[in-house]
């Protein structure tokens, strides 16, 4: 199949191109093909953020957002800082120690509780309208590339193959969609977009890309706990607690929404050493703390999710373009992570897209080309400009810790942003303390109220993969995990994934790695954290994986 434009990923910044591109041919009379394939059962299905959205790129998109209904239903009405000392203290800080990229509401700025998955639903629903083609269910497997390395669109992955190989009762080819462009946006540590960093050498020069896995739980709670509008951020315990084998970063987060639901969750930093730290059981604990617990206590959870989240910022961020592609949003890391937020960027990165596509396509019908005028138009937006003011900020915190880092990032913004030394972090995030040489973290068992299980939370995910296929998450050698990574880190992977995929299972003849690929909710951690580098995440067949409500 033909198109002018093929989309891989319907998030926010692949949606946001698909809106643009056909706000802008139907403005010039144009016909335009565009296609966007979503590997979710449907749009919205693998969407999981916070979620505080800064509405700027969105009224750029639709100045009348409110009118067409845009899911932005509860306005943030107050802020709140907190540094939790130890597992029962805490401390408010102050309104004027808070960095201004943090302020969701004054000062000119009034954002929304939101849910991401519902944002794109509608954004979706706009798409269609406009004329661009959805098609969830089927995920892009591969990038073609024609002889003289142009990226001439994406091939779908087979459907109905058998774990062996073979072709089962319901197979079907996967299908070649051709494009003059095409737009990879398929969410932090894209599989194809991490090919194709490798083939173009996209991040030469850059910093390696820095990740964190962000947890989130949707609670019922009951209404006298329930304040609309209000967003809590802390850091501190219990990744602060040196003492219980803690070493690493992060931060948690508590969004009151609307209907009696809060949004909890926690954002821990890859960048941790210890192999004993299950950042899935940090959460749980996390939950327990008082400052938490006021709010949850009496509630009731009803969705449970994870993924990882692409925070390197500036100082990360690969080169964009590519002969025939861009890679954009989150695939690319547009994220700021100082704000805690990527949605606004994330669409502001598709919105010049869709521009410098559109103009392309007027100049040369034929496509293919480098869109250097893309690069030009994304160093001149705001969202860039947003980059590069809190480009030290990850760096200074991987540094100094929560406390150092975000004083420095402070004393930064208050010269205006990105005066002070540009600091970089070229550690990979895999780099792990042997076993020998860290502290073992002795995790308390859930009590089922407030915090709980892998198995339970996986259920609560909605995932669903069918058992007769290939398994998605490849090992480039099946010996490393027992030979090489149990000795040396007691297999970190057993912690680090949050649904319980990898098993270290002991059997008469000695221990095996199991892999349960049908809990995977595809969050890219094993990818990222694994410290061989021997584990490669691929999309599954389409429409496997989570299916999320209201996330």
């Amino acid at each position: 199949m033909d198109f002018d434009v093929v989309i891989v990923g319907a998030g926010p910044s692949g949606l946001a191109a698909a809106c643009r591109l056909m706000q802008q041919a139907q403005a010039a009379e144009r016909e335009l093909s565009v296609c966007v394939v979503e590997k979710g059962s449907e749009v919205g299905a693998h969407i999981l953020s916070g979620a505080v959205l800064e509405p700027r790129a969105l009224a750029e998109l639709f100045p009348d957002w409110a009118e067409r209904g845009a899911p932005l239903k509860t306005a943030v009405t107050r802020d709140d800082l907190y540094l939790l000392k130890d597992a029962e203290k805490a401390q408010k800080l102050p309104g004027a120690l808070v960095p201004k990229s943090l302020h969701n509401v004054g000062h000119g700025t009034q954002n929304y509780i939101i849910s991401a998955g519902n944002l794109c639903r509608w954004l979706g629903e706009q798409a269609e309208a406009l004329g661009v083609e959805i098609f969830p269910g089927f995920a892009a497997q591969e990038a073609l590339i024609d002889d003289d390395g142009i990226v001439r669109g994406i091939v779908t992955g087979d459907m109905g193959v058998a774990a062996d190989g073979s072709e089962g009762a319901n197979y079907m080819p996967g299908m070649e969609l051709r494009a003059k462009y095409t737009l990879f946006c398929e969410g932090a540590r894209g599989h194809i977009g991490k090919r194709l960093i490798e083939r173009f050498d996209l991040a030469a020069g850059r910093d390696p890309q820095h990740y964190a896995i962000g947890f989130k739980e949707l609670w019922d709670i009951p209404a006298e706990q329930h304040e609309p509008g209000l967003v809590v951020h802390g850091s501190g315990w219990p990744l602060s607690d040196k003492a219980a084998g803690g070493d690493g970063h992060g931060g948690w987060f508590l969004y009151h929404g609307d209907d009696n639901q809060v949004m909890v969750g926690l954002i821990v930093d890859l960048s941790y050493r210890n192999p004993y730290l299950s950042p899935f059981d940090e959460f749980q604990r996390l939950k327990h703390h008082p400052q938490l617990k006021r709010y949850l206590e009496g509630g009731k959870r009803v969705a449970y999710g994870a993924r990882a989240i692409a925070k390197g910022g500036a100082n990360c961020l690969p080169k964009m373009t590519m002969p025939g592609a861009l890679l954009l949003g989150c695939d690319a890391g547009t994220l700021n992570f100082a704000k805690i937020k990527g949605i606004h960027t994330a669409m502001k990165s598709g919105l010049v897209a869709a521009e410098s596509v559109f103009e392309a396509l007027a100049e040369d019908d034929a496509g293919g080309r480098e869109l250097t005028a893309f690069t030009q138009a994304w160093e001149s937006s705001w969202a860039w400009q947003e980059l590069q003011a809190s480009r030290s900020f990850g760096p200074a915190v991987h540094r100094y810790g929560t406390l150092g880092g975000g004083a420095y990032y402070f004393v930064d913004q208050l010269l205006g942003g990105g005066k002070l030394p540009t600091l970089h972090d070229t550690t990979p995030d895999y780099r792990l303390t042997p076993a020998a040489e860290a502290t073992r973290i002795d995790y308390p068992k859930p009590d089922g109220k407030l915090s709980f299980d892998k198995p339970s939370s996986v259920f609560l995910s909605n995932t669903n993969h069918d058992e007769d296929q290939p398994c998605h998450l490849r090992l480039s050698d099946p010996s490393i995990p027992i030979e090489k990574n149990l000795p040396e880190y007691a297999e970190p992977a057993q912690r680090y994934c949050p649904v319980g995929v990898y098993e270290v299972v002991e059997e008469s003849d000695g221990p095996r790695f199991q892999i349960n690929f049908q809990n995977c909710i595809h969050c890219k951690t094993c990818d990222i954290k694994d410290p061989a580098q021997n584990i490669t995440w691929v999309a599954p067949e389409g429409g496997g994986g989570p299916n999320y409500p209201n996330m």
